[in-house]
């Protein structure tokens, strides 16, 4: 079962650091959006797509990764086109370009381990506040990434057994079955966090659990 988008690899982007890329990637979603020139935005673009290319992933990965997302783009292209103007509407899709493959790039390069630790590490101060469980928000986000391309995984592989059987893709007969799997899932990979007592309580409600209360015993 293959649960990661990550794909081996020792291109430049596979050797920095998760925490630079993530950082780089935040800095690249606030500078797209402080221009409106074409003229940034589009060699951003070849930039992103030269970075996606140099991870030198599976050309059907890549496919498949990306043809959702820009049938979603060209729909939204189309509509800012009509409803505002042929400049606004390329500056929003150079704009989606650019986060989009900046941040495949990113996902193809880095473990999901990785961005937990990136995570924990960003939410630490909150944590010694008492304000979060770094752990516990670390661990629902790289699940909520595994998760995604294996909910995709078992909705090809339902679809394939029902054309297999003549049976029509119908959007019912293919989210009730794939609804089930994903429950299942859930629940069995719920039961391994709950037997294994992950993730541990915040430091500082240990420290107040084992803190002695002073009275004497004797």
């Amino acid at each position: 079962m293959r649960m990661s988008l990550y794909v081996p690899g020792t291109s430049p982007l596979h050797r920095t650091g998760a925490r630079w890329k993530l950082a780089a990637l935040l800095l690249c979603g606030v500078a797209v959006f402080l221009t409106t020139s074409v003229a940034v935005l589009g060699p951003a673009a070849a930039v992103a797509l030269a970075l996606l290319l140099s991870v030198r992933a599976p050309q059907e990965q890549l496919v498949r990764q990306l043809r959702g997302p820009l049938l979603i783009l060209a729909a939204v292209v189309a509509v800012a086109a009509l409803t505002e103007s042929v400049h606004a509407a390329l500056v929003v899709g150079l704009r989606l370009v650019v986060l989009l493959l900046s941040a495949l790039s990113v996902t193809l390069t880095t473990r999901t381990s990785e961005l937990q630790e990136v995570l924990e590490l960003v939410l630490r101060p909150l944590d010694r506040a008492g304000l979060v469980n770094a752990s516990a928000v670390a661990l629902a986000v790289s699940l909520a990434l595994r998760f995604i391309p294996e909910v995709f995984r078992q909705f090809q592989e339902i679809r394939e057994a029902q054309a297999a059987r003549g049976l029509r893709g119908s959007p019912l007969a293919l989210v009730v079955p794939l609804v089930i799997r994903v429950l299942r899932s859930a629940e069995d990979i719920a039961a391994a966090i709950d037997a294994r007592c992950y993730p541990p309580a915040r430091s500082g409600h240990l420290d107040r659990q084992e803190r002695p209360s002073g009275k004497a015993t004797g």
